[in-house]
């Protein structure tokens, strides 16, 4: 099929590389320049695990173009809109300007039987509003609703082989035609016998935002037992192995530690809150306040243990800090606690040295504060104490007896739960964990 990706940030340079790689005809549309062309040349902007070889194999083969114009999406059957939405500034609410002028521009361009698909994250009700701007214009276009269920790290594995899709549609023969088109889009997935629903507009809003609500709350979740577990003397990771044994749980994201960050879990759950609020309903998620704010109170709960750790005065120690990104195997520091955190410890004066495998740039362009060390060995040297709070495989496996000898007193607060307590222990070192004994 001739498609068109409207947006070539995270979401839309994976959608558009992956949906080559199955066969499509894609160009990918934006208006940065500089991002189409590293795009264009086989250089992905951001990192993501897998992304940089399916972009090259896909531009080989001819299938794949980057432009700036959006006139050059005319011609396509099918139009994916996967621009950002931000949060607004000032507000919990969602940034709709980029959403409402993807597709204003794109109306020119568009052709009876063609197809606009919402890939975005957007507030329930915005799928209808824009419907109505699309059947105005005279197109006789269609929309539907396709939303992303993409996990950093594995995001073209999530595209290429999606463990569900979810289409919103149109009733009548409309909405019978556009699941026509996506079913032939995602063909490979259905031929795979992937989970399809088939739903309304509301719907396939809703289920991004509940899936994102629901997982942000169930860290919280865990992270609220630690507190309790801190006050106590119990173990939140011992509590968590035995919770998630029962299968109305289930263990993953029961992982007690410095909480959630990125670019979508967080600004998802408070634009819920905001458009909830909105309809006149907000009672009904209320309780996201609190997962945020028990979110938030993690990362100074990391802070205060380091600071009540050292054996000096905190203006006057070198703190290591393992992590940037929000989550490994990601260059992505949009509310990363690992760099809030270490912002945090030098703006109490630390002499903060931060590594990352990947996202050291991305935090010098928003912290230049901060001291960068491109190993972990540069980190180390000297520390009067190291913060794990980001859980790269390169941290989980540090030799704790090879670690003493670079630094300054062993002291090292695991702000993910992630390293062997007992080995760092038989090193000599004194352990924080979170939750833990």
């Amino acid at each position: 099929m001739k498609i068109s990706v409207i947006g070539c940030g995270y979401l839309g340079a994976v959608h558009a590389s992956a949906m080559a790689e199955l066969g499509h005809e894609v160009v990918g549309i934006d208006i940065d320049e500089a991002k189409i062309a590293a795009l264009s040349a086989g250089r992905t902007p951001f990192f993501e695990p897998g992304l940089p070889e399916v972009l090259t194999s896909a531009l080989a083969t001819g299938r794949l173009r980057f432009s700036t114009d959006i006139a050059d999406a005319e011609g396509a059957e099918v139009h994916f809109i996967a621009v950002g939405t931000p949060q607004k500034k000032g507000s919990h609410a969602a940034d709709l300007r980029y959403v409402d002028a993807a597709v204003e521009t794109l109306l020119p361009h568009l052709n009876a039987d063609d197809l606009v698909v919402g890939k975005s994250t957007v507030p329930v009700g915005t799928a209808a509003r824009l419907a109505a701007v699309i059947d105005a214009s005279g197109s006789g276009a269609t929309l539907a609703w396709n939303p992303e269920f993409l996990r950093e790290g594995f995001a073209v594995q999530d595209t290429i082989a999606p463990d569900r899709l979810v289409y919103g549609v149109p009733a009548g023969p409309a909405g019978e035609r556009a699941v026509a088109q996506l079913n032939s889009v995602y063909a490979s997935a259905m031929a795979t016998q992937t989970p399809l629903v088939v739903t309304d507009y509301a719907t396939a809003e809703l289920v991004k935002v509940a899936a994102n609500a629901f997982l942000a709350t169930k860290i919280s979740f865990i992270n609220a037992m630690a507190e309790i577990a801190e006050v106590s003397g119990a173990d939140v990771t011992q509590l968590a192995d035995a919770i998630g044994f029962d299968a109305r749980i289930g263990r993953r994201f029961l992982n007690a530690g410095v909480g959630f960050g990125g670019g979508c879990l967080p600004k998802d759950i408070r634009a819920f809150t905001a458009r909830a609020e909105e309809l006149g309903r907000g009672e009904s998620v209320a309780f996201l306040k609190e997962v945020d704010a028990i979110n938030l109170r993690r990362r100074q709960r990391v802070v205060d243990l380091t600071v009540s750790a050292l054996d000096r005065p905190v203006h006057t120690a070198k703190v290591a800090v393992l992590g940037l990104s929000f989550k490994p195997h990601s260059d992505d520091v949009r509310d990363s606690p690992a760099l809030d955190v270490a912002v945090q410890l030098r703006g109490l004066g630390a002499d903060v040295v931060a590594t990352d495998p990947q996202a050291i740039e991305n935090s010098r362009s928003r912290h230049p504060q901060l001291s960068y060390s491109p190993d972990i060995e540069g980190a180390l040297r000297g520390a009067d104490a190291v913060v794990l709070v980001t859980e790269w495989p390169d941290f989980k496996s540090i030799d704790p007896e090879w670690a003493a000898g670079l630094v300054n007193t062993r002291t090292i607060i695991d702000g993910r739960n992630t390293l062997n307590s007992a080995a760092w222990r038989a090193a000599g070192w004194t352990y924080y964990g979170m939750g833990r004994p």
